[in-house]
């Protein structure tokens, strides 16, 4: 049984038209389907209107108290019931969720040598057994980028890792497909050039091009995400725009990652 993940974040949930669009290319994909998002332009964009400074490393969101609760608030809030109230206009029942609801995802707070993530949560477990029964009964699962440790604790988790952890917690019992879409083409050897998409990236590759510069920022984890994915029994991992999906699906565009 054929099970399709997909990750959605970028500019395309800012933008109302693409947003609704992708919705209506995701409500049409066949079978059963998980829908991950992030959001961080709008959290950062709240907490500069609250006046909590934000700090990024690597891609990766600091998260401190305060930012914690932003980010719940849009992540699992705002943003997550506005794609479930999207999807089920369009004839697509979903259930929205974070990490916390049904145990789904459990999280321990990330620990670092030298930098301090703060509420920031790295994925223990994923409850397989709970997501094979949701998608069994036809239903469509959106997360928002949220997890708890069981102690009471939420974790600001990424969200292209929540889509790995997903993935590969189902790979067991179905054959996964990994779509990670965004407002780019592919990986680009140029960022400046839609033209230039990587049409397949393997290990050794990926190297050279982290070393040249050609990747950097926000792709590293998604990169590093998708070959964690191979990695684990995924069967297929592509990057690519949003409003491509069908094309990815089939893997007519985008960026495919291989193992060699």
């Amino acid at each position: 049984m054929q099970v399709s993940i997909i990750k959605i974040g970028g500019n395309i949930i800012d933008d109302e038209a693409r947003l609704a669009a992708f919705l209506d290319s995701f409500s049409a994909v066949p079978g059963k389907k998980i829908l991950v998002h992030g959001g961080g332009k709008l959290a950062t964009k709240v907490a500069e209107g609250l006046g909590v400074q934000q700090q990024m490393v690597d891609g990766r969101r600091i998260t401190d108290a305060e930012t914690l609760k932003i980010v719940t608030m849009v992540y699992a809030g705002t943003i997550n019931k506005n794609i479930v109230a999207g999807l089920q206009a369009r004839g697509c029942d979903a259930i929205g969720l974070t990490g916390a609801d049904g145990n789904a995802i459990l999280s321990h707070k990330r620990t670092h040598a030298s930098i301090d993530y703060g509420y920031v949560g790295d994925v223990d477990r994923v409850n397989s057994s709970l997501l094979t029964s949701l998608l069994l009964l036809d239903k469509t699962l959106v997360f928002a980028p949220i997890t708890h440790d069981g102690k009471g604790l939420l974790l600001n988790t990424n969200a292209d890792t929540i889509a790995q952890e997903l993935a590969r917690g189902l790979s067991a019992g179905f054959e996964v497909s990994l779509v990670y879409s965004f407002e780019k083409s592919g990986v680009l050897l140029n960022a400046e050039d839609e033209s230039s998409v990587i049409g397949r990236i393997h290990p050794a590759y990926y190297e050279e091009l982290k070393a040249s510069g050609a990747i950097f920022a926000g792709m590293i984890p998604k990169l590093d995400n998708a070959f964690a994915a191979l990695r684990s029994g995924v069967s297929r991992v592509i990057i690519g725009k949003a409003e491509e999906l069908p094309d990815l699906l089939s893997g007519v565009s985008g960026t495919t990652i291989t193992h060699a």
